[in-house]
């Protein structure tokens, strides 16, 4: 019940502080391309020019053929950009304690809210590649589905799994900044260890269920679900519910170490 509670006051909390969390979310998507002479065009390019050199390398390069009869190109773009708003949601919210420190001593503010505005940056790009991703099908000749219907679904997932790692790893790296340098590292480990620009079925079907128990696969999948292979995440049942089983494990777990190490944040700060 104590979780209970403490989940409704975190959801009122957000409702309350909402235009704060938005208009702070707005400074931060400035202050990362302040400065730069494309500004905030920095934020779509990027993830654009990644996309476009593992197309090349692995379409012209590696001559990679059409998955589950798809154009190679929308196979992986359906893959990487869930990634991409996982890599920099986690990534921006880990320090996101550290770069608005100046909230930590305001007891008006909940701290824990710090992480959202982050993830909230991060969802506006992801909107839009999103949007690009809706484009890329019907340039290609794909119609819209009732699958599509579902992206707001497995948006919802990564908001979640990001959100409860994001306050373990915001809390931590407040006492250990090593830890920011080390998530780096394990983001990149796993763009690799997660079927984003390799298909899972190429592996002995014996290492299937260690694949399976990579929250990120629930995701990968489902945005490719959605888009190519039309099934709805209430069809894999079991596989969504140890996705949630263990989301919601990082949640609380998450929220129970914030809230431990909260009261030493302005200690260390």
């Amino acid at each position: 019940m104590n979780f209970l509670k403490t989940f409704y006051r975190f959801l009122r909390d957000i409702l309350k502080n909402k235009k704060l969390l938005v208009d702070l979310a707005k400074n931060d998507f400035k202050s990362r391309y302040l400065g730069n002479y494309l500004g905030f065009l920095w934020a779509f390019v990027q993830p654009m020019v990644t996309i476009i050199i593992y197309w090349f390398v692995f379409q012209i390069g590696f001559k990679s053929m059409p998955v589950d009869n798809f154009p190679f190109i929308l196979w992986l773009v359906t893959g990487i950009i869930p990634w991409f708003f996982f890599a920099d949601s986690l990534q921006s919210a880990t320090n996101s304690i550290l770069q608005n420190s100046f909230l930590v001593k305001k007891i008006v503010f909940r701290v824990s809210l710090l992480p959202i505005i982050q993830i909230i940056s991060a969802l506006v790009i992801h909107i839009f590649f999103i949007l690009f991703l809706f484009g890329m099908f019907l340039y290609y000749g794909y119609s819209p589905t009732m699958y599509w219907l579902q992206i707001p679904y497995y948006t919802l997932c990564i908001i979640f799994f990001v959100l409860g790692l994001s306050w373990f790893t915001s809390s931590i790296v407040v006492f250990f900044r090593d830890l920011g340098q080390i998530i780096g590292m394990t983001i990149q480990s796993l763009f690799w260890l997660t079927p984003i620009i390799w298909s899972f079925k190429i592996l002995p079907e014996k290492y299937f269920y260690i694949i399976k128990y990579n929250p990120l696969y629930y995701i990968i999948e489902g945005y490719r679900d959605s888009f190519i292979s039309n099934t709805w995440f209430w069809e894999k049942m079991d596989l969504s519910i140890q996705y949630w089983i263990i989301t919601l494990i990082f949640f609380f777990g998450g929220a129970v170490v914030f809230r431990k190490l909260r009261p030493h944040f302005a200690d260390v700060l």
